[in-house]
């Protein structure tokens, strides 16, 4: 093939990721990641200039508006490189692995991120966002582009010699084995300290801006409250959980949780909107109602889950990636939080008379919050009346909000964010009774079975019947869990036939021949190495997940092989975290399940005498551990459940099992608390 044919055009429009799709009517010769794209380097002798972002990115969108768009420096950058464009989130194998890079050679991490890389995929340049011409501090990207290629010119040998350095130490660090260490250095209790230490004790979550939700963290917290008595450390998650409801971060008119906080006290949010955020809140917001009972965290479990039954669901059941920040205002200009902001004349033609007390309650004035328009919260100490007082005037606000241009949506599903939405959902569910959630969460398991199993093969991403990327050891880890809390819930067995085939699929291809997993797969060969996944990011990592994944599956199947399993890859990634658990509260978070687990059934119907109450009690008694099933029927559990033998006296029972070992049964619920008192 010539030259001329073979660098012609942009090389996007058969893409399955809507952000590679946004970039297919570039100047730029844009090429996906893969080997076709290193061959065309290695033939033409040219750097690849690799770019990484994601759909929802707003300095990903200003890139391009600046530079990707503009014919002269589409140019340069077809004159001087092999320009390839990756999706972060179809591909956080090549992200991870380059995000590594970049930070080791001293930059911060973000996105966009630009990387230079030789023909062979070795780093040797990296950045993140650069501006057309010199500012903010930063040179001009055709300068920097000019210098790299003279440099690449000129000093090549030196320029490959550090490359191959770089990528050697990338490839030992990120696929590290070591030999297994004990359980008890992923302790939860000195992490719990340790991430105490860093939260915020006004205003919540970590202390300074921006603020994150950090899921992850949260979850240390939450597990030190409710399993060791630290009653500071429950009361800063439930206080984090409280100013993520009350923040401008949440979306007050249509549910949902925003990105992140820009500024230190939740109010001002980075507007994009993730499916992982939100299934990571819905589980948060289950655990915050079962143990408080405040209603806020009630209504924001429904609304919730209505914003992603309206705005998320795709065809056929799957959840949607993410929202954009950025729309259209009024005047035809792309904004970040157009979509969601409000002048007061706004809100006057909406309400009428109402606007008054409305605008006390949610901080709206003349002149606004933020750049002269008002974000809607309720962290405002004059906020007064309840969101209950105000539910006709957020529906009209909601309904004429709906006029306005709308966010774009990246509508690819992702296997290990369904996995998390699905059990989000389900446990939203189980804790609120809200139907819908257990509906979304079926509908989307669902999808990933129809759309995302290809020749007996689990992938990673799907859109419009078409999929991308081999699955990553997240998205079995996630799904294992997602089909284990789904059959908990409703006790259809196919769910866990699933997980068991999910358990199986995970060793095959991503198993490391001593019990521990790479991310990827053992036939993804377009990655520069195989990557452990033990670093959390807004997500529980790859490693957690699969830790936590078949703990659940051994609890709810009985089977001693799945306990092993787990035990095996949470020691091997002791022994590679050392004296760093605090840093990986993932896998914290996932070995505290593997360790402390229980299975509790509760057999009988509603009408008898005390069911009731039983049934209350195990959802206000939180132990994040324990597996519960409720049924009239022991013969609905596996039969290698130990439970599943039980054949109770009367009804209602509760049966309490750990580690293979089942306690007498208790038949009233002032026994059942007593019970779960001694358990807990």
């Amino acid at each position: 093939m010539s030259e001329t044919n073979r660098t012609a055009g942009n090389q996007l429009a058969e893409a399955v990721s809507p952000y590679l799709l946004q970039h297919k009517d570039n100047p730029v010769h844009w090429r996906q990641w893969g080997d076709a794209a290193f061959a065309e380097a290695r033939e033409r002798d040219r750097p690849i200039l690799l770019s990484i972002g994601y759909a929802a990115c707003h300095w990903c969108h200003v890139m391009a508006h600046e530079s990707f768009e503009d014919e002269a420096v589409a140019s340069v950058m077809n004159r001087l490189f092999v320009n390839v464009k990756v999706d972060r989130e179809e591909r956080p194998d090549v992200d991870q692995f380059y995000m590594t890079a970049l930070q080791a050679m001293g930059e911060q991490g973000g996105w966009p991120m630009t990387m230079v890389l030789t023909p062979d995929g070795e780093p040797f340049f990296g950045g993140t966002y650069f501006p057309k011409e010199p500012r903010y501090g930063r040179p001009g990207f055709v300068q920097v582009m000019e210098a790299l290629s003279n440099a690449w010119g000129e000093r090549r040998g030196e320029i490959e010699e550090s490359a191959g350095l770089i990528s050697g130490r990338l490839k030992t660090f990120l696929a590290a084995s070591a030999e297994p260490g004990p359980l008890g250095a992923l302790s939860l209790s000195p992490a719990a300290a340790r991430i105490a230490q860093m939260m915020d004790p006004h205003a919540g979550g970590m202390k300074g801006a921006p603020k994150f939700p950090n899921a992850p963290y949260l979850e240390i917290l939450a597990r030190s409250g409710f399993h060791h008595g630290e009653t500071g450390h429950r009361d800063a998650f439930l206080k984090t959980l409280t100013a993520l409801c009350l923040g401008g971060i949440y979306d007050h008119l249509g549910g949902g949780l925003a990105r992140y906080s820009t500024d230190d006290r939740w109010l001002v949010p980075h507007f994009e909107k993730m499916l992982y955020d939100n299934a990571q809140f819905l589980q948060h917001l289950a655990w915050g109602y079962r143990t408080s009972g405040e209603d806020l965290f009630r209504r924001r479990i429904d609304e919730t889950v209505e914003w992603l039954k309206r705005e998320m669901v795709v065809t056929g059941g799957g959840l949607a990636a993410s929202l954009d920040a950025d729309s259209s205002d009024a005047s035809g200009h792309m904004e970040e939080g157009a979509f969601y902001v409000w002048t007061k004349t706004e809100i006057e033609a909406a309400l009428g008379e109402r606007t008054a007390p409305f605008a006390r309650a949610y901080d709206v004035s003349e002149a606004g919050n933020w750049e002269g328009k008002s974000i809607l919260h309720r962290l405002h100490e004059s906020a007064e009346g309840s969101d209950a007082t105000f539910a006709e005037d957020r529906a009209k606000l909601l309904n004429a909000r709906a006029k306005r241009a709308r966010p774009g949506r990246d509508d690819k599903v992702l296997a290990d964010w369904n996995g998390l939405a699905i059990r989000g959902l389900t446990e939203a569910f189980r804790a609120s009774g809200n139907e819908t959630a257990l509906a979304l969460a079926e509908d989307a398991f669902r999808f990933v079975e129809r759309e995302m199993i290809v020749d007996d093969r689990l992938r990673h991403a799907a859109r419009d019947g078409r999929t991308a990327g081999l699955a990553l050891s997240s998205d079995y880890g996630a799904l294992i869990a997602a089909a284990v809390t789904l059959f908990a819930a409703t006790l259809k067995p196919a769910y866990l036939s699933r997980a068991e085939w999910l358990a199986d699929q995970l060793d095959i291809w991503h198993g490391d021949g001593d019990g521990g997993h790479f991310l990827n797969a053992s036939d993804a060969t377009d990655v520069p190495a195989r990557l452990r996944g033990d670093q959390d990011e807004a997500v529980p990592a790859g490693t957690a997940l699969v830790i936590a994944g078949l703990s659940l599956l051994a609890q709810a199947s009985g089977r001693l092989q799945h306990k092993e399993r787990a035990e095996r890859a949470a020691s091997l990634a002791a022994g590679r975290i050392g004296q760093s658990a605090a840093g990986f509260p993932g896998i914290v978070a996932a070995t505290e399940r593997l360790t402390r687990g229980s299975e509790l059934a509760l057999f009988g119907w509603r009408s008898n005498p005390g069911f009731e109450a039983m049934e209350r009690l195990l959802l206000e008694e939180v132990d994040l551990d324990r597996l519960d099933f409720v049924t009239n029927d022991p013969a609905l559990l596996p039969e290698t459940n130990p439970i599943a033998g039980a054949q109770p006296s009367k009804t209602p029972a509760a049966f309490f099992c750990t580690g293979q070992v089942c306690r007498a049964p208790v038949f009233a619920p002032d026994a059942l608390a007593e019970l779960l008192a001694d358990t807990g």
